[in-house]
């Protein structure tokens, strides 16, 4: 058998794509990055998924387009004639390779966007500035920055084409990243003024011809304001893959692991902000119908850790719930006058240390009131639901939710424990500290104070 390292010309499969933080951060509670690049679940999501738009007849052309419709996938064994490298440097050579690919085509991709959506669409009064300007955000202001970033790993190719050390290219890079906090953070508006503005005609229409072009690859426009998010959240999956086909003897052995160390702490806290951003958003979409539903809780709580659809226990209103970081609120959609989306509050919000949850197995008997009957029209059975109410709060009656399916019921179910412990030991927290004496401040100086010897004490009398 040949030896692992011997020289081979054995093709290594790329990294696989990730839309997701999933294995890159450990999160505390459903990041927001996730949610908004990809849903909880299918009833689970701030969004809706993107749909195919409805078929519409071409406008007839007289050039072909430059855009090709799909990538060439190649290799960096396919750009070289020879080489004697190991196996496992081979693979290191291919995600550097993939890494530098990527970065190009993310800028053929975001100058697309640019030239055909953004300036068509201002030229042709399709939209306003002011409306482009929040719908696409920073996105033309990253563009040179991975152009940058291209220009520094192309230049590390040598001769033979191959690249040595990484590490500190991308350790004096990565602290560009933090212009995505402003980007990410306007996504979860200018997803929802987009969603709006699709139901005027000419943006329907237009935007259904530059998906139906070769150019789009069959993509719409949200999913080319996304590329920028999915972007962010590969590069710890990279840097991994190229730590892994690192030798422990090879200059790039430090300096990745600080790195990745760097990227980690970058998104984090671009997905800290987004989340902030993301509970603002909600929380000015919320309507009250009377004053006591404004909860103190709604206005503290800083994040989400999900919202979605919901049916109610008559099995005939669907609610939008929104799990905030210290209240539970059942909402009504409804819309505004300028059609923009907003969220009718619906009975009373409940707080989170307050709430008692119950799971509700499928298939047992709908115990009576309400429940009997109310999902399955007569049936006694039924399924993917769950019940909450308040240990305390007389105006907040007991809520029987049926999720869509018990993927998402459990998704459910999981989040409100967190939430519910989480919010538990912060109010305990809180008491514990209002209960606790303050310390007298004459004695602050004593923690300064050291013991002296019998003969300090005697010289000190003495003076």
């Amino acid at each position: 058998m040949r030896n692992s390292e011997e020289p081979s010309n054995k093709r290594v499969k790329p990294v696989v794509k990730s839309n997701s933080l999933t294995g890159v951060i450990t999160p505390v509670k459903t990041p927001a990055l996730k949610r908004i690049g990809q849903s909880i679940s299918r009833s689970i999501s701030f969004r809706t998924e993107a749909r195919p738009l409805p078929p519409a007849p071409l406008r007839s052309r007289t050039k072909a387009s430059s855009f090709p419709r799909r990538r060439n996938s190649q290799c960096w064994s396919d750009t070289v004639e020879s080489h004697d490298l190991t196996a496992k440097e081979i693979k290191r050579q291919e995600v550097i390779y993939e890494l530098t690919q990527g970065e190009k085509q993310l800028i053929e991709d975001l100058s697309l966007v640019k030239k055909v959506y953004y300036e068509p669409m201002l030229k042709l009064d399709i939209l306003t500035e002011s409306e482009l300007g929040q719908i696409f955000g920073t996105l033309d202001s990253l563009i040179p920055l991975h152009q940058d970033l291209l220009y520094r790993l192309e230049r590390l190719r040598g001769l033979e084409k191959t690249v040595g050390e990484v590490g500190p290219t991308l350790m004096n890079w990565f602290p560009c990243l933090e212009a995505y906090v402003t980007y990410c953070c306007n996504q979860v508006c200018a997803k929802a003024l987009l969603d709006q503005k699709k139901n005027e005609k000419k943006v329907e229409h237009f935007l259904r011809l530059c998906q139906e072009s070769s150019f789009s690859r069959k993509l719409d426009l949200w999913n080319f304001l996304d590329l920028p998010r999915s972007r962010l959240v590969k590069y710890p999956l990279l840097l991994k893959e190229i730590q892994k086909c690192t030798p422990p003897d090879h200059p790039d052995e430090d300096t990745l692991s600080d790195a990745l160390e760097l990227i980690h702490s970058i998104v984090t806290e671009v997905n800290k902000k987004t989340g902030e951003a993301e509970c603002q958003f909600y929380r000015r979409g919320l309507t009250y119908l009377e004053e006591s539903q404004r909860l103190p809780e709604i206005q503290l709580s800083r994040f989400l850790y999900c919202h979605g659809e919901l049916k109610n226990t008559k099995g005939q209103v669907r609610l939008h719930v929104f799990l905030f970081e210290l209240a539970l609120v059942l909402t009504r959609p409804g819309e505004d006058r300028d059609g923009g989306q907003l969220f009718n509050v619906y009975r009373q919000p409940l707080p989170n240390d307050l709430i008692n949850l119950e799971e509700i197995p499928d298939g047992e008997a709908g115990g009576g009131g309400t429940f009997r009957g109310a999902f399955t029209g007569g049936n006694d059975k039924v399924k993917n639901c769950f019940r909450v109410s308040s240990r305390g709060r007389s105006k907040a009656h007991p809520y029987s939710l049926q999720a869509n399916d018990s993927f998402s019921k459990q998704q459910w179910i999981t989040c409100l424990r967190q939430a519910i412990v989480r919010s538990r030991d912060r109010s305990a927290h809180t008491i514990q500290s209002q209960l606790s004496p303050l310390p007298d401040p004459a004695l602050y100086h004593i923690a300064d104070l050291s013991l002296s010897s019998d003969t300090e004490m005697a010289d000190n009398t003495s003076r």
